[in-house]
């Protein structure tokens, strides 16, 4: 894994004035120079980032016609006494916007008599709008749905509830179809300019806006605040990771206080005592966006990752009842403890299955396996893919061998990316592979035929290969910042708090701690409400440097003890507040020991990187180096030079310069145009002319000769040269096949050279060091 440290330009003297006016009793320099590298660089951008009373929201009517419609069906349906459903989602931000429509809504029009609500079972119905759970309303006399967090690319199954006398309602943030839904109102934030403050909605926020306009064109109907949706809105906001700016920014701040001032009040008098109950059990106290990120998001998500039903986390959100809340909250602790145990399972079979891969030729993950919790797929595809860099996707095949043939057995699962390939379109271009899909570009769910499986996988690889250019699959940690313990505390915490809430486009700060030591560390396996230990490891320790004589409390969640270096090392962490133990304290994010780092240098110094060097073209054959001067195309390859160095004592130069390779089709092109002219001319040529003229490697040269018997060519040996005759009688079925096999062998080829030429020196120290 590569570390980085964002560039560390320091800010101007006036800048970091500007800034302590915000953190009097702190320094400044810290926090100064985060929002210089992030790009707020100015008095009013700073202003507004910190303090949202500057800030100016965007109306709800800047949503344009869409929402127009939405709200004059709304109130149609309020007179005639129709009644409407809101379809939410499983997830944290499903079941908030479906909470927020049932608080909202509920203002208009009557709770449970003309207004309920409908949520996907999540290991059953999946996603989105589905047949049968529409079938259930239409026999309810349900007239009009209202989506919430889902349903844009729903197109059948809206034309199916038309077909039954249902009118739909999309609100929505994912992806878009290709022409709009024949739906009464689409609200989705993607409809508007990317620059626009509304364009980053999350289906919450959506849900709030849509919401927010029905309470002014019907201003005199509620009897609560608007305002009072907000907490809602701010735990679905942050728990769906969607990027923390415009609009999206100023309401998770509302939020957040209005979360904090309701759970500051005695029980009784607690507008959600469901909230504030998953708060204790979760010991945060609603204050930072972490409490949400960390405690009652994952909470929320639990519940149908076990259960697959999780439409009481609505009551649990909206309820007024104390004791249902505090049973309903205890039910969702008890889900997540499991989802913990779960996730650590699969997370070890996964790893297992990992360690068969050659990740060198691979550049999506695909794994399956019939015995995963399809529940707790994401979470660990999620994991999979910052470790290893490349998008991932776990599929549970459970039914794969029943030994019924009554119906065809469907692979279901999760993918997840990195920020440098668009997963949704990844995916999406292997839709004919696919039973059903959905997400955008970082998240998606999907299923298909377990036959299907390697087809799928094949495809997805290939595609990303063609589409990766020099992006590096590497993967890699961040850090923002470089300190020392001695800079760890109140002041720091304080400083980086002015940041928050953070969340994609300004995520938590990254503090890179170097020459470091840890001391007092013990692991413990968590225990849920009933005492019982759960397969889920906390480690505990004190950091230490030559920085101050006292230590600093921290913890590694998901790790024993053991993995903690011995002796001197580096670490990235971020800095947090314990409210339960009401200390300071730092969350380790990745560590790297000095010994390690010594290993690599010594091989480091044994290896020299050359590559595309203009001194590279005149390297001297000294009897001391090895010179590598081919890019090869395997670490098999890389591994006999490696070893050749060390058989031979001399000191390995990797020195290929940058492959200037044609595409695949012109080299297609010009084997054939060869192959005309020597059969033409009689002449013959050796097979490494060949080669070199190509660019190929010898596999591939032999799947193109493959292809030319195709259209009629004899390629035959004469010693140690080869001869290219051409019969026409020897023409045979047609050679797209045998063609596009060797396009996909040059193709993979030229993925392999791209990939070792931009690898690196450390990634290939760790591979030949294994």
């Amino acid at each position: 894994m590569e570390w980085i440290l964002t560039g560390t330009e320091q800010p101007p003297d006036w800048f970091i004035e500007l800034v302590k006016r915000y953190a009097p009793a702190t320094g400044g320099n810290f926090a100064a120079q985060l929002f210089w590298q992030r790009g707020i660089q100015n008095e009013e951008k700073l202003a507004a980032f910190i303090n949202y009373q500057v800030y100016q929201p965007a109306d709800s009517f800047e949503f344009g016609q869409e929402m127009d419609l939405a709200v004059q069906r709304l109130i149609i349906a309020g007179k005639t006494g129709e009644k409407v459903t809101i379809w939410g989602d499983f997830d944290a931000d499903g079941i908030t916007s479906t909470a927020v429509l049932w608080d909202g809504l509920g203002e208009f029009f009557q709770q449970h008599h003309q207004l309920s609500y409908y949520i996907p079972n999540r290991l059953t119905e999946s996603h989105g709008l589905n047949k049968s759970g529409i079938d259930i309303l239409a026999a309810q006399d349900c007239k009009l749905i209202v989506t919430c967090d889902t349903g844009s690319t729903n197109i059948a199954e809206i034309i199916y509830a038309q077909s039954l006398g249902i009118d739909v309602i999309v609100t929505d943030h994912h992806t878009l179809p290709s022409a709009r839904p024949p739906v009464v109102a689409i609200i989705n934030p993607r409809y508007l300019p990317k620059e626009h403050p509304l364009f980053h909605l999350s289906g919450v926020a959506v849900a709030y806006k849509l919401v927010e306009a029905l309470y002014k064109s019907l201003p005199d109907i509620p009897e609560h605040p608007l305002t009072d949706l907000l907490d809602l809105v701010a735990v679905g906001l942050i728990a769906d990771l969607v990027q923390l700016s415009g609009d999206c920014r100023y309401l998770a701040q509302l939020g957040i206080q209005q979360l904090q001032a309701d759970y500051k009040k005695p029980i009784a008098a607690r507008r959600r005592p469901g909230v504030g109950r998953l708060l204790e059990l979760c010991q945060k106290s609603g204050d930072r966006p972490t409490d949400i990120s960390f405690g009652l998001g994952p909470r929320i998500n639990a519940v149908s990752r076990i259960h697959g039903d999780a439409s009481f986390c609505v009551e649990l959100l909206t309820s007024r009842d104390i004791q249902r809340c505090q049973q309903l909250a205890e039910e969702t602790e008890l889900a997540n403890s499991r989802r913990k145990s779960l996730q650590k399972d699969v997370q070890a079979q996964v790893t297992k299955k990992l360690s068969q891969l050659d990740l060198s030729t691979t550049s999506v993950i695909v794994l399956e396996d019939p015995q995963w919790a399809v529940g707790v797929l994401g979470l660990v595809a999620g994991q999979i893919a910052q470790e290893t860099g490349r998008p991932t996707i776990l599929l549970s095949t459970e039914g794969k061998d029943n030994g019924t043939d009554s119906s065809p057995s469907l692979a279901r699962g999760s993918a997840r990316s990195i920020n440098a390939v668009d997963l949704y379109q990844l995916v999406q271009e292997q839709s004919h592979l696919l039973h059903r899909f959905g997400g955008h570009p970082f998240a998606a769910g999907l299923s298909l035929l377990v036959e299907n499986i390697p087809l799928f996988t094949a495809a997805i690889n290939q595609k990303l290969r063609q589409s990766l250019g020099g992006i590096s699959l590497t993967p890699t940690v961040q850090a923002d910042l470089m300190v020392t313990v001695a800079d760890l505390g109140k002041d720091l915490f304080l400083e980086l708090k002015l940041l928050e809430p953070c969340g994609m486009g300004n995520p938590i700060p990254k503090l890179l701690i170097k020459n470091c030591w840890f001391e007092n560390a013990w692991h413990r396996n968590q225990q849920d409400l009933k005492g019982n230990k759960i397969q889920y490891i906390k480690t505990d320790f004190d950091i230490r440097d030559d920085s101050t004589k006292s230590s600093f409390p921290g913890l590694w969640w998901g790790h024993y003890q053991e993995d903690l270096p011995m002796g001197r090392c580096d670490c990235i962490a971020e800095i947090d507040f314990n409210s339960f133990k009401k200390r300071y304290e730092i969350r380790l994010v990745a560590v790297r020991s000095n010994s390690e780092l010594e290993l690599k240098n010594q091989i480091s110094n044994i290896i020299l990187d050359w590559r595309n060097q203009e001194a590279s073209g005149k390297l001297k054959s000294e009897k001391s180096l090895l010179i590598m001067k081919d890019c090869p195309t395997n670490w098999d390859n890389l591994r006999l030079w490696w070893q050749k160095s060390l058989d031979y004592q001399q000191q390995l130069v990797i020195a290929w310069q940058k492959p200037q390779n044609a595409t695949p089709q012109d080299i297609w092109l010009t084997l054939v145009g060869i192959a005309k002219y020597l059969s033409r001319t009689h002449e013959l040529v050796t097979r490494r002319q060949f080669l070199e003229k190509l660019g190929i490697s010898d596999q591939s040269l032999y799947l193109g000769f493959q292809a030319l018997k195709y259209l009629g060519f004899i390629v035959q040996r004469q010693d140690n040269y080869l001869e290219i005759l051409w019969n026409s009688t020897h023409y045979q079925k047609p050679a797209d096949y045998a063609i596009s096999q060797f396009l996909a062998a040059v193709r993979e080829e030229q993925f392999q050279q791209d990939y070792f030429f931009h690898v690196p020196l450390s990634m290939i120290v760790s591979m030949l060091n294994r």
